[in-house]
């Protein structure tokens, strides 16, 4: 069963308090409360917490102080602050003394549970060991002793101490964020704070504000000044995931601070240090991107003096095995389920396929094949079958919708297949439901918020997929 995230509320203003224990304890978190800042700081020092949330204005240590303090004793603990007092310049200082972010009174009860969760698995992705190699026990493990993976392996351990600029490449799939996170782990910056960036999930208009902050007044909506995640990490790593999508503005925004190490916020002039080691990803062609003038050059060799390149699925088929029975298990727990199996003959048709998703892509067979099994050993003919689904998903890379729905619609003129609205529905919504249960880590009240459904059909739907998510 998956430790539920605890967070600790100082917090004195009891009605607040009674609030808040309410909705976080419904979205699965364990609650601790203390209504002075200096409990807060004797109870944070003496357990861990994944998150701490804490008030602005509140009997013995302050606010501000406890964030401080706190962020000296443990620099990778999240801190939220909530403030009233959001027009001066408190919570911008509350940033730089190391709070995570900080949400004004009164606050969207939505919006806070998403800095939450936000804040919790920023503090799990820093804080949870990656294993290297064959590890089943791990939850989170760069899985494979190929001699293709061994190469990797031996580029992350040359690479770790370093402070030296890195580029991980590969093909979406192959794992690029997890040698991000080993080599972060395995740096003498492991104890500070590592800040992930997604350049392509992030409208351009918004990543330079994302990154490097901006000035109040600087647009329509920057109502405050706001630190970026260049200051938040700094001292420790930030890890810039898919940057061939960067904006050429951006860009070259980006690289005065690898060679200078200094930012300026958007709308603002001051030049402001930071101690930021980079590792930046992408499974863009950059050689083809700069000759079609959308990349600049001189980025691309400052990024790529240090690179490791993963290997896709298809060089290094003898990893499979391993990697099939360790999404078994992590799915397995994910999913409440006991005591999984796949059967022989079911490995040696998936060493067979062509992985154009790479291990992602094998991840999600694996769970669908787990789906499909409800709790027997998974066999040959449901692997077949969520390999079919995969390759026929309206959400692959490589098909839209529309041709999802005229493929389906040219078997049933064929007779191959029947009832085509009942199985798009049927699809659509197992990889819905199981992907939201995923991501909430079997948090069934967050993935039901995602998702715009009550609970109970949260549930229903989830027992009719097969999938018990864990703590039920």
């Amino acid at each position: 069963m998956k430790v539920p995230p605890k967070i600790l509320l100082v917090e004195d203003d009891l009605s607040i308090v009674a609030g808040l224990k309410k909705e976080l304890r419904s979205e699965g978190y364990e609650v601790e409360v203390a209504l002075r800042g200096d409990d807060g700081l004797a109870a944070a020092l003496a357990q861990p917490f994944d998150v701490v949330i804490t008030d602005l204005r509140i009997p013995g240590l302050s606010g501000l102080d406890l964030v401080a303090r706190l962020h000296e004793a443990h620099p990778k603990l999240p801190i939220l602050m909530v403030t009233a007092f959001g027009t001066t310049d408190t919570a911008i200082e509350a940033t730089k003394r190391g709070a995570f972010d900080y949400v004004l009174k009164p606050f969207d009860m939505g919006e806070l549970l998403d800095l939450v969760a936000k804040a919790v698995a920023c503090n799990r992705m820093a804080s949870e060991s990656i294993e290297v190699g064959a590890v089943h026990s791990a939850q989170t493990a760069i899985i494979g002793n190929s001699r293709a993976m061994q190469a990797v392996y031996k580029e992350i351990g040359r690479l770790a101490a370093s402070t030296v600029t890195v580029l991980i490449r590969g093909e979406t799939g192959t794992g690029k964020e997890l040698v991000a996170r080993a080599l972060y782990q395995h740096s003498t910056r492991s104890k500070q704070p590592f800040i992930v960036v997604n350049c392509a999930a992030i409208p351009e208009t918004l990543l330079e504000s994302e990154l490097f902050g901006h000035e109040r007044g600087s647009f329509t909506g920057a109502h405050l000044r706001r630190l970026g995640r260049f200051e938040q990490a700094n001292g420790g790593t930030i890890f810039l995931d898919e940057i061939g999508d960067m904006t050429p503005g951006t860009q070259v925004k980006l690289l005065r601070v690898l060679q200078e190490k200094y930012i300026q916020r958007v709308g603002g002039n001051e030049k402001i240090p930071v101690d930021v080691r980079v590792l930046a990803a992408t499974h863009r062609d950059l050689e083809r991107a700069m000759q079609e003038d959308q990349f600049r050059e001189d980025l691309f060799y400052r990024l790529s003096a240090v690179t490791i390149t993963l290997p896709p699925l298809s060089q290094r088929a003898e990893d499979i095995p391993d990697l099939a029975k360790y999404f078994l298990q992590r799915s397995a727990k994910e999913l409440g389920q006991e005591n999984p199996s796949i059967q022989p003959e079911a490995i040696v048709f998936l060493q067979g396929q062509v992985w154009r998703g790479n291990v992602r892509e094998l991840e999600n067979v694996v769970r669908q094949g787990l789906l499909l099994a409800r709790g027997y050993p998974v066999r040959l003919e449901q692997v077949q079958q969520a390999v079919a689904r995969s390759r026929k998903s309206a959400v692959t890379a490589d098909q839209t919708i529309g041709a999802y729905f005229a493929d389906l619609l040219a078997r049933a003129q064929t007779g191959e297949t029947e009832n085509v609205r009942a199985l798009v529905i049927e699809d659509m919504e197992r990889e819905l439901y199981t992907r939201a249960i995923q991501l909430a880590q079997g948090n069934q009240a967050k993935a039901a918020r995602w998702l715009g459904v009550t609970r109970t059909t949260m549930r229903e739907k989830l027992t009719s997929f097969g999938a018990r998510p864990a703590g039920e």
